[in-house]
């Protein structure tokens, strides 16, 4: 049985965190940032976790 390969867009969009969880970055922060406001771009900024549900997928795609 061949090797199980990662899949390379998901290792770029998700990071494995010491103890096992996926964080994310959150989404709405790449363009027409000039009407948002400043708070809601300050509030995006940083990482989240990712959702109960599409944790077994994504494991399986990271080769976890």
């Amino acid at each position: 049985m061949p090797k199980m390969k990662t899949h390379s867009g998901t290792s770029k969009r998700i990071r494995v965190t010491g103890k096992g969880k996926l964080r994310r970055q959150q989404a709405g922060l790449r363009h027409k940032l000039e009407k948002k406001p400043t708070t809601l771009t300050r509030r995006l900024s940083g990482t989240a976790e990712v959702a109960k549900p599409d944790v077994a997928r994504l494991k399986r795609l990271l080769g976890r």
